[in-house]
């Protein structure tokens, strides 16, 4: 089996991958280097713990990555040659050395174990886990599946070995690129020939199921039986330590006979002394005992205990309305984890005591529920008491989209964006530089670095049905903010339009053609506004909104642009074959060129040769009114110096046109018809009359 190693060279920020047989690799850390990087990180740590510093050799550590074997194609981009099964479990923030070799040492007793080595840090414990496919024992072969088996994988490892480990596995969202970095342990854990935990090859992502699904999954024996092993009610040695001593104290004690209170009591007090989290406590005992025992019956005495050995339980001066505040952001910050979306503006929380990786919206279900559990464990908060924490400055700020830019890392050099717009056919040499402004500008406008101008240019993709424009326009978006795409813009309600504006990344203007001509005109005032000034929903002031959102259109139709002023806010391209869209996007990367090309100072915005370029290129998308095609009928442009022709206002214009057609012309559209004259550069000067332009008439 071989696992891939990726590092990144710091100075000129390209990745070298490599691949490395696993028995090399484990003998490979007994050992360090002579440049000695990992034992001068683990000396460093302590200092740098609180600052925003960072080990200045850590790029030379590269990073493993033990599910995949990848390698490259011929574009150089990383590509999935083999699924190696293994799922990593982190457990971090130990202590030293002797807790690292505990939890080794907890890895070890179940069979499934590939892997457990100490971390780079010297103070976590990474464990690798081996999976099969059942029948044949093998694995997922292309990416699509191997992602969901891991995803599913990732779950039932968790499940499996956070009852045998004394600490607690640091949760991460389950992917193939699951990594960490080069280390050193002299004595690893290694098993070739680990028993692979079966697991049938799943078809979706996991459902998370709520917290009481999960708890009725625990206490139900058979739903923790796990294929390959005779069973997973194993308990960490210092639960049972504590189990233990527990029940030495409580002499003559009896499953079944006796009362469980008492040993609750000491239990409590033995888990708190062991530092087992109050959580884990309870979940714990939920499985050992809970055929003599509810869970409200346990949570509250193990609560308590907890709370007195902490000095809850001692007399202070706190009066009772500090005392429930106190006790309520300690059960809040105990039992759940919030945030506020500043993008969806929404309060997102998910909980601590399950399997759970994604955020969900807080609706009313859940904080009643929340107030019923604060009440439960004796905490007399009322419902205002929980709405007042939750929206107060207790719960962090969240922006999704300025997480994920600052997380894409270093760019490797390598031209995306352009490659990205060349997935479109067309014949518009133009279109890649273009492409690649808009691309920057877009950007630019989510990291909020131009706040006084919106991203006012729009690509606007034309071609026949079938040839994936709008599937072109989702995928400009990674699949993390893709929740920031729409393709169903109301330009009937304009408030809720504007509001669209800080809601959304991306809006795609799909069949563009269907936008009328005065929808038209707002939409030119949508893409040039940098912000919206709204009143929240049942609220009463007004404030200013942030603008994320950039635009882009797709149409089946050619003539699109009907302002005689010129289009230069549109970026329109004729696509000529289907838009290549079953291709792997790097979108890390994408991005990271993007931010490094703003970092440096880059042009995001078109100038004064861009935009030429748009008006010369779009003449052709330009609906030309029944008013024009009569005047090239009856008239042609002479140039100011000739002798022919005579110079004309558009009310002669008109009044002549009027003697050639049978059709009354509208006097109302006389101010449109000029600027659709000046569109098409007639001489013309100013006098007396009016403007006046020089024409020779031919009909």
């Amino acid at each position: 089996m071989k696992i891939t190693l990726i590092r990144e060279e710091k100075e000129t920020g390209k990745e070298t991958l490599s691949t490395c047989d696993t028995n090399t690799f484990f003998e490979k850390i007994k050992t360090e280097t002579k440049s000695g990087h990992i034992t001068a990180l683990r000396e460093l740590l302590p200092a740098l713990e609180g600052t925003r510093s960072r080990y200045e050799h850590i790029d030379k550590l590269p990073r493993i990555y033990p599910a995949v074997e990848y390698s490259r194609t011929k574009e150089g981009e990383r590509r999935m040659k083999l699924y190696n099964g293994l799922v990593q479990l982190e457990v971090n923030k130990l202590s030293g050395r002797y807790e690292v070799e505990f939890v080794k040492r907890q890895a070890e007793l179940l069979p499934q174990t590939f892997a457990a080595f100490c971390g780079s840090s010297g103070r976590s414990v990474k464990i690798w886990v081996r999976f099969a496919l059942p029948d044949d024992g093998g694995l997922p072969v292309k990416e699509v599946e191997a992602a969901l088996f891991h995803a599913h994988a990732y779950r039932l490892a968790v499940r499996c070995y956070q009852p045998v480990l004394p600490f607690d596995i640091t949760l991460s969202e389950p992917s193939l690129m699951q990594s960490c970095r080069m280390t050193l342990d002299e004595s690893p854990y290694y098993n070739p020939d680990a028993v692979p935990f079966c697991l049938a090859q799943p078809f979706a992502m996991p459902d998370e199921g709520t917290f009481r699904q999960r708890k009725q999954d625990e206490k139900n024996p058979l739903a923790r039986m796990a294929p390959g092993y005779e069973t997973a009610e194993t308990f960490t040695l210092m639960y049972e330590a504590a189990l233990g001593r527990a029940l030495r104290e409580v002499e003559n004690w009896r499953r079944g006979d006796d009362d469980l209170q008492p040993l609750l009591v000491c239990l409590a007090e033995q888990c708190y002394k062991a530092g087992v989290p109050e959580e884990e406590a309870v979940r714990q005992t939920l499985i050992h005992y809970h055929r003599q025992a509810d869970e409200q019956t346990v949570r509250l005495t193990l609560h308590n205990l907890y709370q007195e050995c902490k000095g809850f339980g001692q007399k202070s001066s706190l009066g009772k309305e500090q005392e429930t505040a106190f006790l309520l952001e300690e059960f809040m910050n105990r039992r759940y984890e919030f945030r506020y979306n500043t993008v969806l503006d929404d309060l997102e929380y998910r909980q601590r005591d399950s399997i759970h990786f994604y955020f969900k919206p807080v609706d009313k279900r859940v904080r009643n529920s929340i107030s019923i559990s604060a009440l439960k464990e004796g905490i007399s908060a009322w419902d205002r008491d929980v709405d007042r924490f939750l929206n107060s400055e207790y719960v962090p700020l969240y922006n999704p989209v300025e997480e994920y830019l600052y997380d894409t890392g270093r760019w490797d050099g390598k031209d995306r964006i352009r490659a990205l717009a060349d997935l479109v056919p067309c014949n518009n040499p133009h279109w890649r530089e273009l492409f690649y402004r808009w691309f920057l500008s877009m950007v630019a406008h989510w990291q909020g670095v131009d706040r006084q101008h919106g991203n006012s240019t729009s690509p606007l993709l034309v071609g026949a049905q079938g040839y994936r424009k709008s599937t072109f326009c989702r995928i400009l978006l990674p699949p993390e903010l893709r929740f920031g795409y729409t393709d169903s813009l109301d330009f009937k309600s304009k408030q809720e339009a504007e509001r669209y504006l800080g809601r959304f990344f991306l809006i795609n203007i799909d069949e563009f053609d269907q936008v009328n001509v005065s929808q038209q005109g707002f939409l030119k005032h949508l893409l040039q506004k940098p912000a919206a000034n709204l009143r929240k929903p049942y609220g009463t002031a007004i404030r200013e909104v942030r603008r994320y959102a950039s635009f882009i259109g797709t149409s089946n139709q050619k003539d699109l642009l009907t302002d005689p002023s010129g289009s230069r806010r549109f970026i329109c391209i004729e696509v000529t074959a289907p838009v290549r869209t079953n291709v792997t996007i790097n979108y890390k990367q994408l991005y990271a060129q993007a931010m490094d090309a703003i970092y440096h100072g880059e042009r995001y915005w078109l100038d004064d040769e861009d935009e030429a370029i748009l008006k010369r290129t779009n003449q052709e998308f330009e609906q030309i009114s029944p008013l024009e095609q009569l005047f090239h009928c009856y008239f042609r442009s002479v140039d100011a110096e000739a002798e022919e022709g005579e110079w004309l206002t558009t009310m002669q214009i008109m009044n002549y046109l009027q003697t050639k057609t049978k059709d009354k012309l509208a006097l109302n559209k006389v101010a449109q018809f000029g600027r659709t004259l000046q569109k098409l550069n007639i001489p013309c000067r100013k006098s007396y009359k009016g403007t006046q332009y020089h024409l020779e008439k031919v009909g």
